[in-house]
């Protein structure tokens, strides 16, 4: 029998790999072998070998996902060739020209940077921000999310690697309309340059706590995907 698509997730900033607990168990019920990178937010380049390193421990080929700035991971890492299908949720997709910043920059700025803290050379979000990050999780689950923040280097968005594997692989996108930190038109606007099958969820920026079903049917068609191709 032929084994299923590994599933490897790449967290963004202020969720760290936790943000995927509520999907992880389905998909190994399912089946699939998943991994979740936990990178440091130091440098660009060493978050996308994180996630690559990751690639080796999952049955190939993977469905790699990223969420929020692990979309920019993504969109690097799956140049790699055990890569076969994308998955982004409210997250940056930056083409050649363009840095994590500059994608953001093109759009409006959202009300979850109101709440943010540069100290001891990191950005961190303030408690008074998890409502514009991840408010329609409740209160005792939103504490949870500020706790286990992943927090970046203040340079992070602005560092350029090369590579844009949604320009040749095949990519799915979860947009979240209510989302307060990556702007919804940003989202749309990646989901429709990158070709990608993309479904609109009525969530904060982190819709795989909110309305995790919705957003394991997305990984779970991308994988079905891969499996119909590589069968």
């Amino acid at each position: 029998m032929t084994s299923k698509p590994g599933i490897v997730f790449a967290h963004g900033l202020w969720a760290d790999g936790s943000c995927f607990q509520k999907l992880i168990p389905s998909l190994q019920s399912h089946g699939h072998e998943v991994m979740c990178s936990q990178h440091g937010l130091d440098s660009l380049k060493s978050d996308v070998d994180c996630v690559k390193r990751c690639f080796g421990r999952v049955n190939g080929p993977v469905v790699l996902v990223g969420h929020s700035y692990g979309g920019t991971l993504i969109t690097h890492a799956g140049m790699d060739e055990r890569v076969a299908a994308l998955v982004y949720i409210c997250a940056l997709a930056p083409d050649e020209t363009e840095t994590s910043q500059g994608q953001q920059d093109k759009f409006p700025k959202t009300p979850v940077f109101s709440h943010i803290e540069v100290a001891d050379g990191r950005i961190w979000l303030r408690p008074d921000g998890t409502a514009d990050f991840c408010g329609d999780l409740s209160q005792t689950e939103q504490k949870i999310v500020w706790a286990t923040q992943g927090v970046p280097a203040p340079d992070l968005f602005n560092q350029k690697l090369d590579g844009v594997a949604w320009r040749t692989k095949p990519s799915w996108y979860v947009v979240g309309t209510k989302d307060r930190t990556v702007h919804p038109d940003l989202e749309r606007a990646a989901a429709k340059r990158m070709g990608a099958k993309t479904v609109e969820l009525d969530s904060s920026h982190v819709p795989m706590l909110s309305k995790p079903q919705a957003v394991l049917e997305v990984i779970l068609d991308a994988a079905k995907a891969v499996s119909s191709r590589t069968g």
